[in-house]
C-alpha cells in the first residue's frame, strides 16, 4: 500500500516552468520524457517514502530527478508532501 501524495502550489510552479522552458528550447518529446521521470520518482516514493536523502538544513528529503533538478518532500503519517522542485546548477536550495 502506497503513501498518498500532495503538492504544494510552489512544486506546481516549478513543475510548470520546467516544463514550459522544456518544450520551448527542446520540444515537446523533452518535456514528455521529464514529466515520465517526475512520475516515476513519485511512483516510487509512494512506496519507498525513505528513498531520498535527508537534509538538516531544509529538513526535507531531497530525489535527484535528472542532473538538474532535485525533487524536494516530506512525509507525516501516511502522506508524502512534495514542496518544490529545484535547478542543482543554483549555488543553494530555496524553499
Amino acid at each position: 500500500m502506497g503513501y498518498k501524495i500532495v503538492f504544494k502550489k510552489r512544486y506546481a510552479n516549478n513543475l510548470l516552468t520546467v516544463l514550459t522552458y522544456l518544450e520551448k528550447e527542446w520540444g515537446k518529446k523533452a518535456a514528455d520524457e521529464f514529466q515520465d521521470k517526475i512520475n516515476s520518482a513519485l511512483t516510487l516514493l509512494s512506496v519507498h517514502p525513505h528513498l531520498g536523502a535527508y537534509s538538516d538544513k531544509t529538513n526535507l528529503r531531497g530525489l535527484l530527478i535528472t542532473k538538474h533538478n532535485r525533487l524536494f518532500y516530506r512525509f507525516r503519517n501516511n502522506t508524502i508532501i512534495v514542496v518544490y522542485l529545484a535547478d542543482t546548477r543554483r549555488k543553494s536550495y530555496s524553499h
